[in-house]
């Protein structure tokens, strides 16, 4: 550890964590971002970004992460691709670990994210952004008269799947079991619609692909292990997010499910220490409205630091 004591420390990047960055290097705050090791967030898994205003014919997600990068280091955000281990905010300056060193901000601002659950079922990894999916306002556009499932049962898979039948030809549900954790006005607007088909009882085994990506899923009977397969150029998966808060150990305020409460505007239970996207956000889940946030955290921690003195 070195005694400089920051501004600001951001940590975790993708579009809250470097549109944070940019607006608080703009304001001469000198930040410094812990990007962490799989830097981008998201977005890095996502192959085709068409709904971020501004790219006219789309852009790749990796792509972007980079220009969103380079834009906030021109101005003075100095990054590291490291992880956070763990934090210290019961006094100022705060204290941020890093691979067993000690740093020290005057503010803090959370972008860590939430990683979607995946299934994790054989060939998945291959498929993931050429054809699996966890966000269908991202990529329901890429399946126009194409027949796609959607694996989940809350209503987060209803949703999914009633948006896709404005692209897909069809749409099937697929769900372990009977019962359904979706509300009854969710899943009666999905199980009423023509172009949906519910399938329970049957869980993914496997994916299958051809040379142009997804082409299909094993799926199995979890009741007596029986197989069938299901032809699909497209699924998602939707089955819940996990937000990327492990590392606080409670030193922030949170609910049930692990997202980080806003006290005031940006603000966290701890005065100066800020939260921004979907470390937040389990509504929106966009890149535009996390950068947006971002922006905001940014704003808010440098009126808050000028308060302070």
């Amino acid at each position: 550890m070195s005694g400089e004591v920051r501004n600001v420390i951001i940590i975790g990047s993708g579009p809250a964590g470097y549109t944070a960055g940019l607006y608080a290097a703009r304001a001469l705050l000198e930040p410094l971002m812990f990007a962490g090791y799989m830097s981008g967030g998201q977005l890095m898994l996502t192959s085709d970004v068409e709904n971020f205003p501004g790219y006219p014919t789309g852009i790749d997600g990796p792509e972007m992460m980079v220009h969103m990068r380079e834009q906030a280091e021109r101005f003075g955000l100095e990054v590291q691709d490291k992880n956070v281990e763990r934090v210290d905010f019961s006094e100022r300056p705060f204290g941020v670990w890093v691979e067993g060193d000690e740093y020290r901000a005057e503010a803090v601002i959370i972008c860590t994210g939430a990683e979607a659950i995946w299934l994790g079922a054989e060939g998945e990894e291959a498929q993931k952004g050429r054809g699996i999916s966890t966000c269908a306002t991202c990529d329901g556009a890429f399946f126009r008269d194409d027949e796609v499932i959607v694996v989940g049962g809350g209503d987060s898979a209803m949703e999914e799947a009633t948006f896709l039948t404005r692209f897909a030809s069809k749409v099937t549900i697929i769900h372990r079991r009977e019962g359904f954790r979706a509300s009854k006005v969710m899943y009666e607007r999905a199980a009423s619609h023509p172009k949906i088909e519910i399938r329970t009882h049957r869980s993914v085994k496997r994916w299958l692909s051809d040379e142009n990506g997804l082409s299909g899923a094993v799926l199995e009977d979890p009741r007596d292990g029986s197989e069938d397969k299901i032809a699909c150029t497209g699924a998602f998966i939707a089955i819940g997010h996990k937000p990327m808060t492990g590392f606080l150990d409670g030193e922030v305020e949170m609910d049930d499910s692990g997202y980080i409460l806003h006290s005031e505007h940006t603000m966290t239970s701890v005065p100066g220490v800020f939260a921004a996207g979907d470390v937040v956000d389990k509504r929106y889940r966009q890149a535009i409205t996390a950068a947006g946030m971002g922006c905001q955290a940014a704003m808010d921690a440098e009126k808050w630091l000028e308060d302070q003195h």
